[in-house]
């Protein structure tokens, strides 16, 4: 192959990685998904092991140079790092995990130079999976979130997200045979077609509503980041949900984000008396319960990142993935210094358990997971099939007016339609929403506004395959395809 054709190719493996993003809220072009994928399995064809593995890089850095930059938004305007500083640490961070995408071309042409239907989606799909737990995980921006609004999204109650993306990925596999093999390609037409016929189709009622609708409200008090834990700002936000939640009190369940009572909860009646024997006031007077995001301390001094369940008997759920560099730093011996200069306000949590009961509120089981967590669908289902209703409580000022919010309101819908439960997210800026079992946005409130969300939810009871059997059956399946597609080289 000429040079000259070697960096074309490099450049455009860069812009399909590039425009992949589209593909995400809030753009939602999902179409952009499979073409991405196209153009670079196209680009794999007929290449070294090393040329793959450099445009399998660039692919990555495109990817997640434009969909996921908005992490020097935290490390600048909140860390405390200056701007070259905020940008060199998020380009680091895109280069590492461009390496994902790097290291599948290279092994797919190393050792498996023929294509074939079976081994791109699964090597593609065992690479997201093993991306979103190895180094405690980072899952944004796997391919089967584009698809939340596409025929192929009734395939996430069956096998998930990552099921979902092997789907795209065999879409874009077909697209390639038709290409490559042009008017000999009538069975990949007609694998094509079949699969996108099956997939808009395909909606099955996984679970059944129980009980009567529930009325909830969900407090978005869109308190500065920059302000929200300084002293004398902290009694003013309380207030600010509490008063609030006074005006909604024909309601059954109130719902505060992440962190909302900016206070370990133990100092909460030396520092504001009276809140909490206001807020039983409001629950045993209006019979409405209350989810409130608030740390929690030992005595030991460990603390956790908690939501309180205010109802008849408080109890609480303590965040189990943690975010690191954010709430607690990783390889302290390496990092642990370094990471320290970052101005972010009680970044050293302890891991709440990995299993925990669900919280009862307004009648009903209720599966909680508190910010990133809900980027992690094994982890929703540590709830299931108990919970009736999941909440997600959530504070993205973190990453300001950016696309960060928008793709992680995608996540969330993604959990709902997995499970066939309501999600109800709270956060303290925006996105809230509340979302039905379907993954379909019921209600939402504007960012970066002071505002309660209110609407009836519906309570749910069953599993879908993808709750029985979780990331494990698309992972096996995709194992099972590895294995059987050396036989086809």
């Amino acid at each position: 192959m000429k040079l000259s054709n070697l960096k074309l190719g490099d450049i455009l493996a860069l812009l399909s990685g590039s425009i992949l993003p589209l593909a995400f809220a809030p753009y939602s072009i999902f179409p952009i998904a499979i073409l991405s994928l196209v153009i670079l399995f196209l680009l794999w064809q007929n290449v070294t092991p090393q040329r793959a593995w450099w445009r399998g890089f660039l692919y990555g850095v495109g990817m997640f140079g434009v969909g996921v930059s908005w992490v020097h938004i935290s490390f600048y305007q909140f860390g405390g790092l200056p701007m070259i500083g905020a940008i060199l640490l998020t380009l680091v961070f895109i280069l590492v995990i461009a390496m994902y995408p790097a290291f599948l071309g290279w092994l797919l042409i190393r050792f498996f130079p023929k294509y074939n239907l079976l081994l791109l989606p699964a090597a593609w799909t065992l690479m997201e999976w093993l991306r979103g737990w190895l180094f405690t995980g980072f899952p944004w921006l796997s391919i089967g979130y584009s698809q939340i609004d596409s025929p192929l999204n009734n395939f996430a109650p069956l096998l998930g997200v990552y099921g979902v993306s092997w789907i795209v990925v065999f879409t874009a596999v077909l697209l390639v045979y038709i290409i490559n093999l042009k008017r000999r390609a009538i069975l990949p037409v007609i694998a094509l077609v079949s699969l996108w016929t099956i997939g808009l189709l395909a909606e099955v009622e996984w679970t059944k509503s129980v009980d009567k609708p529930i009325k909830v409200a969900l407090i978005q008090g869109n308190i500065p980041q920059e302000f929200k834990w300084l002293s004398g700002f902290q009694l003013p936000s309380m207030l600010r949900y509490l008063e609030l939640s006074q005006s909604q009190r024909d309601v059954d369940l109130i719902v505060w984000p992440e962190t909302a009572i900016p206070l370990f909860y133990h100092e909460i009646p030396s520092y504001a008396p009276n809140f909490l024997e206001e807020l039983q006031r409001e629950h045993l007077e209006h019979k409405t319960d209350f989810l409130i995001g608030v740390p929690v301390m030992n005595t030991d001094g460990t603390y956790y990142n908690t939501v309180m369940n205010f109802a008849d008997k408080p109890s609480f759920y303590y965040k189990n993935h943690l975010v690191p560099f954010g709430e607690y730093i990783p390889f302290q011996v390496i990092f642990g210094n370094f990471f320290k200069l970052l101005n972010i306000p009680m970044s050293e949590f302890s891991t709440g358990a990995a299993k925990q009961i669900p919280l009862t509120s307004a009648g009903h089981f209720i599966g909680i997971s508190i910010c990133y967590e809900d980027a992690f669908g094994d982890l929703t289902r540590n709830s299931l099939p108990m919970a009736e209703l999941l909440v997600n409580v959530s504070n993205d000022a973190w990453f300001g007016d950016s696309i960060a919010p928008h793709q992680h309101l995608e996540i969330a819908r993604m959990r709902a339609l997995e499970t066939g439960r309501y999600l109800l997210r709270a956060t303290n800026t925006g996105i809230s929403a509340v979302i039905d079992n379907k993954g379909k946005i019921i209600a939402q409130s504007p960012q970066f506004k002071i505002t309660s969300l209110r609407t009836e939810v519906q309570a749910y009871q069953g599993m879908t395959p993808y709750v029985q059997f979780g990331d494990n059956l698309i992972v096996i399946i995709s194992l099972l395809m590895l294995t059987l597609s050396r036989f086809f080289q």
